[in-house]
């Protein structure tokens, strides 16, 4: 009797497991076990739990050319911190944390969150999400300075997307003074490996006599100095 018993169970719960697999494939239904598993991996998916495309740098633009005066927002995801402003400065340098200073001008966040996620996975992190977002664009492409024998000395903004000369400068600056040695303008220029050059300039011939071919072009951080000429009595 006991034996009897037996049978008809294991045959009762057979026919239980088979009749809720096939009401499971009728139904389109997934299993508990199967939908958890599928929503995990959905979760760990999801931009919003801060592990999207975990390792891949996410940003917000990939066409501007960063420029000084532009302002980011930089964030890593591992971290859980909020987003950082950042601003490119005059020479084009981003201080990033951990890194420290990086040269941005010239490329786009995508291509900046690239190189920043390889510094930060070298050093700092075994996986590093970089986040990188282009707030505002700046006006400026950056600033020259020029000092001497013009109308205003100082600093002067670069307009961006402009081929800003040497002789733009000095117009912007109001012309040279009565004592300039137009002859003699000397540029001074630091490369980027962090050596120097001077050039010297006949801005006669430029302004006064039209050899524009002989204008150069500045880049961010060049010093034009004006000098006197020497006055015989």
């Amino acid at each position: 009797m006991r034996c009897q018993m037996k049978k008809v169970g294991w045959s009762f719960l057979v026919w239980l497991l088979v009749g809720g697999l096939v009401r499971a494939a009728e139904t389109g239904s997934t299993p508990p076990a199967v939908a958890a598993e599928a929503a995990a991996a959905a979760t760990a998916a999801s931009p919003t739990n801060g592990t999207a495309g975990r390792g891949v740098p996410i940003v917000s633009d990939d066409r501007h050319r960063l420029g000084p005066g532009d302002k980011l927002s930089f964030q890593i995801l591992e971290d859980r911190d909020p987003p950082k402003p950042l601003v490119v400065t005059d020479s084009g340098e981003l201080d990033v944390p951990y890194v420290g200073r990086v040269m941005a001008a010239g490329k786009t966040c995508k291509e900046l969150a690239e190189e920043l996620k390889q510094l930060l996975e070298k050093d700092y992190y075994y996986r590093a999400t970089v986040v990188l977002g282009l707030n505002e664009v700046s006006r400026m492409a950056g600033r020259v300075y020029i000092w001497g024998q013009v109308r205003n000395q100082g600093a002067i903004e670069i307009p961006v997307g402009e081929n800003f000369t040497a002789g733009k400068a000095i117009l912007r600056a109001g012309g040279f003074t009565d004592f300039a040695n137009k002859k003699k303008v000397r540029l001074v220029r630091t490369n980027p490996d962090g050596s120097r050059e001077t050039i010297e300039l006949n801005m006669e011939d430029i302004l006064e006599r039209g050899k524009i071919e002989q204008d150069v072009s500045l880049r961010p951080d060049d010093f034009l100095i004006v000098p006197a000429r020497l006055i015989n009595w």
